[in-house]
């Protein structure tokens, strides 16, 4: 099989329907036909079934995409490794990020690096922190970035640590909660984020909040806080210092056992030797060091 028709089988499985394979392909649907009949005439087998709802592949086909994914991402990585043989960098970053990371902080590591760096290529995957270690574990991704106290035998770098703050419009002091009806708006994950909060509470009050809200988004439980619905606690990697409330920090004082939220580099040792890799460790070591807590501004 050629590197194209390894190409035209992936663009099919992913899409399931001949019209938007053979627009991603540059192809016309009857040219995009004909390549599949040659490609199935060669493999002596029927590859997918053709219906009204699209494309469903074979068993037989099933192994043939398998065999496609995995010889693009072989070629793929034999360029990466006589690319980073040259002292250019080259080739294409693979990032998969905690997605209040990738929304809040990395832009502009990226915005440095691709100006830096014009002869990369740069994929990018958010989601939770579970999420992150499985695309480093299936092969996704070069490199991750994770929270909270990531389980990782790999290389792990520590790159910054966040305060938690206590946000609202109203309230001014932590001792104001205890006379507050003001809902507590919270951000439920799969990582122990929740979790960390719900034990912090106990250990500060007796009681459980009055009225909570459960949101499953950290950016709508800022929203509502920052709108006056209720009061949050949120890492300071979300605050820019632009919000109109007020921050108590939940840190360290005393016997007070503080909250905060780590943010980790992860990834094989052997990816960290790869010249885009190695690139880019360096600009987002240099930038955590660099970082700015704008939440630490007086109100």
């Amino acid at each position: 099989m050629t590197i194209t028709e390894a190409e035209i089988i992936k663009v099919l499985a992913e899409e399931g329907n001949m019209r938007k394979a053979a627009e991603r392909l540059f192809l016309t649907q009857p040219a995009l036909s004909q390549r599949l009949q040659s490609i199935e005439k060669e493999w002596g087998v029927q590859l997918f079934i053709r219906s009204q709802k699209g494309l469903t592949p074979t068993p037989a086909g099933e192994l043939v995409i398998q065999y496609s994914n995995d010889l693009l991402v072989k070629r793929e990585e034999i360029f990466e490794t006589i690319h980073s043989l040259n002292t250019k960098v080259h080739g294409t970053l693979k990032i998969a990020c905690a997605s209040i990371v990738g929304q809040n902080w990395l832009p502009k590591v990226l915005k440095d690096y691709v100006t830096k760096y014009p002869d990369t290529k740069i994929s990018l995957i958010t989601g939770w922190s579970s999420e992150i270690i499985k695309a480093l574990y299936d092969g996704e991704a070069h490199i991750g970035i994770v929270r909270g106290q990531a389980e990782w035998k790999g290389k792990k770098i520590h790159l910054f640590r966040d305060t938690m703050y206590l946000v609202d419009k109203e309230i001014q002091d932590m001792e104001d909660i205890l006379t507050s009806d003001r809902p507590f708006i919270q951000f439920k994950s799969d990582s122990n984020y929740y979790q960390e909060i719900q034990q912090w509470w106990q250990r500060h009050f007796n009681y459980n909040p009055r009225h909570q809200i459960i949101v499953d988004q950290i950016e709508t439980c800022k929203q509502m806080a920052v709108n006056g619905i209720g009061y949050a606690i949120l890492p300071s990697i979300t605050l820019n210092g632009e919000e109109n409330v007020h921050k108590i920090p939940l840190a360290n004082n005393g016997n007070d056992d503080g909250l905060t939220r780590d943010t980790w580099l992860i990834g094989y040792e052997s990816t960290f030797e790869l010249r885009q890799v190695e690139a880019f460790v360096d600009l987002v070591q240099d930038h955590a060091r660099c970082l700015y807590d704008y939440s630490n501004e007086t109100n």
